[in-house]
């Protein structure tokens, strides 16, 4: 027996203790740099202790430490710490610039003599190199500058202002000496204080610090006003001195100032100056014979005639030449005038040498604008030198000037001479460009030559060929080269063309004729299809042997595509009317649309609302719904009752009349407008009477479709009911699909006996179609067409904006070389498994390597153009890989030719070159 013992056998153990709290996180050892931003509980706050821990303007070094830190835990935070470095290094590269333009300004205000462009272009060249003008030390150095600028102005405004003050002092002085004496020994006082205030202001500007800085053409300026002003004082006051001694001593000589004189002698009782001299000339002058008098009165006046005409009219020339003639009549006949006539002819002659001295003086103002501007045709800057052409125009015109500023004038033989060389100069220019033009005439008037020649021997060559279109392309062709051919003169221009009129003419000649038969032919097509047209029934295969006849005739003649339109437009013109009574006949007829007409209609509607909504998924939806509408089908035509067979009889005779009718119109490739001859022919049978209504029996089963026997599909599933394939056939208005309704009429097969001139006799002997239920409306056929049409419009615009948007992702993501930018590889299009990783591994590595073999291969597998830069390369790429017979393919690698593009640097022309190759293969 076993001793009762405790069931637990685990040592009693004490309770053990609570373990003690975690010990806390030591605190970073740049938290107590920062204020506790690395401590912070939120970024907020990381980021308020950031700022205010910049406030306090840290080290380069601490911000570089805590900026290395702080990056890895919030790059938000340490964003403001990189802005501070950026604009510390900033800061740094502006003291040198600065210390560098302050030396340079140092230099311009420490320097004896300051140049004003120099000053100023100090300031710009600073502000082109990124100086902080605006900051200490240049800040004051430029208002050093802009004072030292102003005063230097100022000074040589002030010696402006002397200069005419000068001038009016001695204005003053001579206006005196046309006054009495005693007039000009009053003001004598106060004009000596004008001189003296005037010597006075003189020596201050002399005496400026900043005089040295003033241009060289102010100090000689002062010079020159001062001893004029004082050579015009020293003579006055010698002179009024001299009156004055004159006027208390009878036996003083006389003053050198007329009015001065004449008032002295006055006052002596003596005769004047003016009054002696008209003694003497009374006194020599003898008595002359009255004819004599008469004819010298005569002949003066019809000189002086002559040079007032010429003054008032402003003729220099002619007014010199006047001058001249009436100081001969005046010197052979001065003696025998009297005092008045003398009198205008001295006035005449006055006004005539001020008429000559302006127009000498305008004549010379042009003169040096000639002058300037013909030395100034070969001073161009570089890269705006004047062409062979415009230079040979401005020579002439600068000639044509100066022909006229001689004829305004008289001639100017110095600055001739100066004009004359310049131009000669520019002359040469011309000559060399008129041997190259001349050159270049004689090439392009052999080819133009050579051109005619070939011509005529291409019309011999070409005699019996009958290729009309191909003879009017090689025409065009020649017609092309001679108007690409280069420039030659006017005259050989003239004969070459005659030459070539003529040979164009003889080789045009045979196509001109055989369109004048085209256009009879076609005339007379016309004239059939209106025959046609207005016939009570409509004869479909007459219309389209009538159009087989005018697309043979189109095809094998061209016309100028104007009248060849205005013919085709009178030809189908009957036809279309035609048409469109017998579309009208049988739309009254199937007015009433079914209840699948009404279905399709609806649903095509939905398409269409679908279609300007802009949503792809919409648009399948509403897609889907009309393809299941198109596809339903209503009760067998065999089951419903007998009774109402006879009132269906009308209606089922008009479609397969309409049924035989569709197929009238041909296939019109090459014409603009068939479909509406093609849309007409489908109205044909509805012209036609219908019979009246009989019972019809029901039409016997002879063959039934077990299955599907198309290609690919399985035999023994049933066959889709209604029709298969697209709505609408291959064509536009192909109604092949809709009209086959079983077998046709036996009508047609009457009308045209077994064997119709068209080679159908077997056709019309095939087995019956099965039974595709009703025929859709007019109207139901059209809207579901155009719909469809619509849909798939929008969706191919839809893929092709959502693949340019993932290129231009594509594009963005090279640029910024973030691979989180690639689009994914469904939006970029087909694409083998892995090639957008090796594509986003290649983004997101540093740029590195050379890509432009690559880029090459890639144009050469998308079949895009190359740049002309890179000609050269591909070609040599392509002659290379023609030697690599192993190698795989430009169109088999395209994949990894992409991945090493985008491991290169991104520019803008490689990224227009990659995204041009990818739309096309992304594609394929």
């Amino acid at each position: 027996m076993f001793p009762f013992i405790s069931r637990n056998k685990t040592p009693e153990t004490p309770e053990p203790a609570p373990a003690p709290a975690k010990a806390a996180a030591a605190p970073h050892p740049l938290d107590g740099v920062t204020g506790g931003a690395f401590s912070a509980a939120t970024s907020g706050e990381r980021a308020a202790k950031v700022r205010e821990w910049l406030a306090t303007n840290p080290g380069a070094e601490q911000l570089q430490e805590v900026f290395k830190e702080l990056s890895a835990r919030d790059k938000g935070a340490a964003k403001a710490i990189r802005e501070r470095m950026e604009e510390m290094r900033r800061a740094k590269g502006q003291e040198a610039i600065a210390a560098e333009w302050a030396e340079k300004a140092e230099k311009l205000l420490g320097a004896s003599k300051l140049n004003i462009a120099d000053a100023l272009a100090w300031q710009r060249d600073a502000a082109k190199a990124g100086a902080p003008l605006s900051r200490e030390p240049l800040a004051a150095l430029k208002i050093q500058l802009a004072d030292r600028i102003k005063t230097i102005e100022d000074l040589q405004h002030r010696v402006q202002v002397q200069r005419e003050a000068a001038v009016l002092l001695a204005q003053r002085v001579e206006v005196l000496s046309t006054k009495s004496y005693k007039d000009a020994q009053a003001a004598q006082a106060a004009l000596a204080t004008d001189v003296q205030h005037w010597q006075d202001q003189a020596a201050v500007l002399e005496g400026d610090a900043s005089w040295g800085s003033v241009e060289a053409r102010y100090p000689s300026m002062l010079d020159a006003s001062k001893s004029q002003l004082l050579l015009v004082w020293d003579a006055f006051q010698s002179a009024l001195k001299q009156t004055l001694a004159a006027a208390e001593d009878a036996q003083a000589p006389l003053p050198t100032v007329p009015v001065w004189a004449d008032e002295i002698r006055a006052g002596r009782g003596l005769p004047t100056e003016v009054e002696q001299a008209a003694a003497r000339a009374a006194a020599a002058k003898p008595a002359a014979d009255p004819q004599e008098a008469k004819r010298a009165k005569h002949a003066v006046q019809e000189a002086l005639k002559a040079l007032q005409a010429h003054t008032a009219e402003g003729h220099g020339k002619g007014a010199s030449s006047a001058a001249q003639q009436l100081r001969a009549a005046l010197k052979q006949h001065g003696k025998l005038i009297d005092q008045d006539l003398e009198s205008q002819v001295n006035t005449a002659l006055i006004a005539a040498g001020e008429l000559e001295g302006w127009q000498r003086w305008s004549a010379d103002k042009v003169r040096e604008e000639l002058l300037a501007k013909a030395q100034g045709l070969l001073a161009r800057p570089e890269g705006q030198e004047l062409g062979g052409r415009k230079l040979q125009e401005a020579l002439r015109q600068l000639r044509e000037d100066w022909k006229k500023a001689d004829q305004s004038g008289p001639t100017n033989h110095a600055l001739w001479k100066k004009f004359d060389e310049a131009c000669n100069a520019a002359y040469k220019h011309v000559e060399v460009w008129l041997s190259k033009v001349r050159e270049e005439g004689a090439k392009h008037r052999a080819e133009r030559e050579a051109l005619i020649a070939e011509l005529k021997g291409w019309v011999e060559a070409h005699k019996p060929s009958t290729d009309w279109k191909r003879i009017q392309r090689d025409l065009f062709q020649f017609g092309d080269r001679w108007r690409a051919s280069g420039h030659v003169g006017e005259k050989a221009y003239a004969e070459l063309q005659e030459a070539w009129k003529t040979a164009l003419h003889e080789a045009s000649a045979p196509l001109h004729a055989a369109q004048k038969q085209s256009i009879a032919r076609r005339e007379a097509m016309v004239a059939q299809a209106v025959e046609l047209a207005a016939a009570p029934n409509l004869n479909i295969d007459a219309v389209r042997e009538l159009q087989r006849q005018w697309q043979t005739e189109a095809q094998s003649v061209p016309m100028d595509r104007r009248h060849e339109q205005k013919l085709w437009d009178a030809f189908r013109k009957p036809l279309d009317e035609a048409f469109a009574r017998k579309t009208q006949q049988r739309e009254r007829v199937q007015h009433q649309l079914s209840a699948r007409d009404q279905a399709v209609l609806d649903a095509s509607k939905a398409l269409e609302a679908a279609n300007h909504s802009g949503d792809a998924a919409q648009i399948q939806a509403a897609l889907d719904v009309l393809q299941q509408a198109l596809q339903a089908q209503q009760a067998p035509v065999a089951a419903e009752p007998v009774a109402a067979a006879p009132k269906a009889a009308a209606p089922e005779a008009v479609a397969a009349d309409a049924a035989a009718v569709d197929a009238a119109a041909p296939v019109d490739a090459e014409q603009p407008a068939e479909p509406a001859a093609q849309e007409g022919a489908d109205a044909e049978a509805a012209a036609a009477p219908a019979p009246a209504p009989t019972p019809v029996a029901p039409k016997p089963v002879i063959a039934q479709r077990s299955g599907d026997d198309r290609p690919g599909m399985r035999r023994d599933a049933p066959a889709a009911a209604g029709r298969p394939g697209k709505p609408g056939g291959d064509r536009r208005d192909s109604r092949d699909g809709r009209d086959s309704r079983g077998p046709r009429s036996d009508r047609g097969q009457e009308r045209r006996g077994g064997d119709d001139r068209f080679g159908r006799g077997e056709r019309m002997d095939r087995a019956p179609r099965e039974d595709r239920g009703p025929r859709l409306g007019d109207a139901a056929f059209r809207a579901q067409r155009d719909a469809v049409e619509h849909a798939q419009a929008a969706l191919r615009k839809l893929a092709t904006q959502a693949h340019g948007q993932a290129l231009t992702q594509m594009m963005d993501a090279w640029s910024k070389r973030d691979a989180a930018l690639l689009p994914q590889a469904q939006d970029l299009g087909r694409l083998a498994s892995g090639s957008r990783n090796s594509w986003s591994q290649a983004i997101a590595a540093p740029a590195a390597g050379d890509g432009r073999e690559a880029m090459l291969r890639l144009e050469m597998a998308a079949e895009v153009p190359t740049p002309a830069e890179h000609i050269n390369a591909r070609r040599a790429l392509q002659l290379q890989l023609l030697t690599r017979r192993n190698d795989p393919s430009p169109q088999e690698t395209w994949q990894q030719d992409v991945a090493k593009v985008l491991a290169t640097s991104s520019d803008e022309a490689s990224a227009r070159r990659l995204q041009n190759a990818l739309k096309a293969l992304l594609k394929k």
